[in-house]
């Protein structure tokens, strides 16, 4: 497939159409860091879980509750909700690092794709590594201002999401600090907001039907703390390319609406 930088400013659903595009004839370079990152996470969910196993809660008597009843249900809740925030901590900090390096593996890959059509995951994996140090905190800012804009009638989430979302792509591409990052995004995705709405709808979308479907698929498994995990996250590892690419398309359009080719005339 021959991959062309884009010159000019793209729509939402050209810039879908070329990530299918892209991704479809690049399969495996794209879908092997998600596979990949679907096995550790997997792993390391399984490990998680099992050395902070959910606690049992006290058996409900058959006689009228007593006292000694309540005596036993405080420590377990309070048990319960450490055990919950250990896992959740845990879990998170797998995920953020995990995700993070893969996203700027399938984001490096896919600049390289549109930049000099070629791509090389070796390379891609070094070179996200290197900036680890720019996106981890980048990732973490941005998420968090995320989770604090959800809690305000989610709108501001949305909008922060919107204004943050091309921070990766400028690490990678344009190797930005993490928290220059953050504005370069912020000043790329100004006044078409619309534009990176409509795309990150859409992408949502894709990623609520194939979250369900998963959810639907891996129902008789739930109660295999090994099997299940495993078969979530790597059934997931086929959607997962789609948004770094995405993203990637859309840095390089804002970048081509910013920076405009000489007229011809």
């Amino acid at each position: 497939m021959n991959v062309e930088k884009p010159s000019r400013e793209l729509s939402a659903t050209e810039i879908i159409s070329l990530t299918f595009n892209l991704y479809r004839s690049k399969f495996l370079q794209f879908f092997l860091p998600f596979l990949i990152q679907g096995i550790i996470i997997g792993i390391f969910t399984y490990v998680i879980t099992s050395t902070f196993p959910i606690p049992e809660p006290p058996a409900i008597p058959t006689s009228p509750i007593t006292t000694a009843y309540y005596d036993e249900v405080v420590p377990w809740f309070f048990a319960l909700i450490s055990t919950i925030i250990v896992i959740g901590i845990l879990s998170g900090l797998v995920s953020w690092i995990v995700g993070t390096t893969t996203t700027g593996i399938v984001v490096k890959n896919a600049a390289d794709q549109i930049e000099k059509g070629t791509s090389n995951l070796s390379v891609s994996f070094n070179f996200a590594i290197s900036k680890l140090p720019s996106l981890l905190p980048a990732q973490f800012v941005t998420g968090i201002l995320v989770a604090i804009g959800m809690l305000f009638f989610i709108a501001p989430g949305i909008i922060i999401a919107i204004m943050f979302s091309l921070v990766i792509p400028t690490i990678i591409v344009e190797q930005r600090g993490a928290f220059e990052s953050l504005g370069r995004s912020k000043k790329l995705v100004s006044n078409r907001w619309q534009t990176t709405f409509i795309l990150g709808l859409i992408l949502g979308i894709i990623s609520i039907i194939v979250t369900g479907a998963t959810i639907v698929l891996t129902m008789p498994f739930n109660t295999n703390l090994i099997v299940n995990p495993f078969i979530t996250n790597i059934t997931l590892a086929f959607v997962g390319p789609i948004y770094p690419i995405a993203i990637t398309y859309l840095y390089y359009s804002m970048v081509a609406r910013e920076n405009p080719p000489p007229s011809t005339l």
